[in-house]
């Protein structure tokens, strides 16, 4: 235990954290946060490499159509998951929540491994289970760790809970590249995080939690468990003013113009993003004619790119503010959405060889991710800082649950647009129209309020 250092006489328990530098503890918990959410879209992300197989593979005999739908359904589940779940999270605890969230996306991602030749609307219903799980784990672990760190760190400490998801996908691009067209062995793969159960017994329940439920001798041993120090030297918690959380009807009667802002924002930088995640492999192998292992690479680079884009923006948030890295992250994110658009007019136009197009669009969707889906290393965690504590994972689960029907959307269209086979006719029109609207979900955020180096009590 670290000897900690003369406070300032009446400092709160809240000053001590900014005051001081990280312990031990609370890089654990950031850390158990970090793995959580590299795990579980480490699962989200199988899917995308194992529709690219399933498409290939004379057994299942998979229509683009019903491709598209088992892509959305993983969605469709991230929806349900992130109103449910953030309401949960408010009534039942973060590490409650963040718990039940992966024993579920596990479950289910084992029960996909079983799927039928031709199942595909059982693969579908699975993942709608596995979404549910994923779609709880961002809204209920961003909160969840904001409580634990100084506000002046906060905006990238927060941040690195999205920062390192793209991880997830270069390591499922690792296991693609390994596994092959083995697509059961790949979907199993994402079992491995049920492990994360056994490292959230070491930390405590969330502190503003437990004292919104009158456990406020649980809720100062979990802050002095963060500062490793007596609790007899921490100081006075802050003052609740709202015991119990707010619910649905609040935030639209109370909250309506922050939760209008996420909800529009999150569905314009989530939409060319989901379609990405869940098309580009199909995209790249079957409309580009690149080999499995060439995209295997590739979307390891594109990993790389999105996890460098989203340290960036989390960085950026603390230094020039949350609005104009939100911004500026979405226009030149819709610029590589364009130049993917742009790539299948090329083939035509210069009549040029459909691989040499590929490498443009590659190039298009490299800027996409590391711009566009970069933006998330700060979205979610400013999301949360609209809303006051007793409000913040209710208001961000509903904002960004509903933002994230983008997920169902994005990817339902393009495949109902392929149809049988993937075409790259229907490419210009559907990344023109997602770059329009990331660049307006870059505009939205201009009218969010700025919370840079603002405590989370006086939001």
């Amino acid at each position: 235990m670290i000897t900690a250092p003369a406070e300032a006489a009446g400092m709160t328990a809240l000053e001590q954290i900014d005051s001081r530098p990280l312990t031990k503890n609370q890089k654990n918990l950031i850390s158990l946060v970090v793995v959580g959410n590299v795990s579980e879209f480490f699962d989200m992300f199988l899917i995308g490499f194992a529709v690219s197989s399933l498409l290939k593979d004379p057994a299942w005999h998979l229509k683009g159509f019903e491709a598209g739908w088992i892509i959305a359904m993983s969605g469709l589940g991230t929806v349900i998951g992130a109103i449910a779940w953030g309401r949960l999270a408010d009534r039942i605890g973060r590490k409650a929540a963040f718990s039940w969230c992966v024993l579920l996306f596990t479950v289910f991602t084992l029960a996909s491994v079983f799927t039928p030749n031709d199942g595909w609307i059982m693969l579908a219903i699975c993942r709608i289970f596995v979404g549910i799980g994923v779609g709880g784990l961002n809204i209920t672990s961003i909160p969840y760790m904001q409580e634990f760190v100084p506000a002046k760190q906060r905006g990238l400490l927060s941040g690195l809970a999205s920062v390192f998801i793209p991880f997830g996908l270069f390591l499922g691009s690792v296991a693609q590249m390994i596994v092959g067209s083995n697509w059961r062995l790949l979907i199993a793969l994402g079992v491995i995080p049920i492990f994360l159960l056994f490292w959230l017994r070491m930390v405590p329940e969330s502190p503003r939690f437990l004292q919104s439920r009158g456990r406020t001798a649980e809720a100062r041993n979990a802050l002095a468990w963060a500062l490793e120090f007596p609790v007899e030297r921490l100081g006075a918690l802050p003052e609740i003013t709202s015991i119990q959380s707010a619910s649905y009807s609040v935030i639209f009667s109370k909250y309506l113009r922050p939760l209008v802002i996420i909800t529009l924002g999150s569905f314009c930088f989530i939409l060319g993003s989901a379609v990405i995640q869940g098309w580009g492999q199909s995209i790249l192998g079957s409309g580009y004619k690149f080999s499995p292992g060439m995209v295997g690479a590739l979307f390891m680079v594109v990993s790389l790119g999105d996890l460098l884009g989203r340290l960036s923006s989390a960085w950026l948030a603390d230094r020039i503010g949350r609005r104009w890295t939100m911004f500026g992250f979405g226009l030149v994110g819709a610029l590589g959405l364009l130049l993917a658009a742009a790539s299948a007019m090329i083939v035509g136009a210069a009549h040029w060889d459909v691989s040499t197009a590929g490498w443009i669009f590659f190039v298009g969707i490299l800027i996409a991710m590391t711009f566009g889906d970069g933006a998330f290393g700060i979205l979610n965690a400013f999301g949360a800082e609209q809303f006051p504590n007793e409000a913040r994972s209710t208001g961000l689960g509903l904002g960004y649950g509903i933002g994230a029907t983008a997920k169902v959307f994005g990817p339902a269209l393009l495949g109902s647009v392929f149809g049988t086979t993937v075409t790259l006719d229907s490419i210009p029109p559907a990344f023109a129209l997602f770059a329009v609207l990331l660049v307006f979900g870059g505009i939205a955020y201009l009218f969010a309020k700025e919370t840079k180096g603002m405590s989370l009590d006086s939001i």
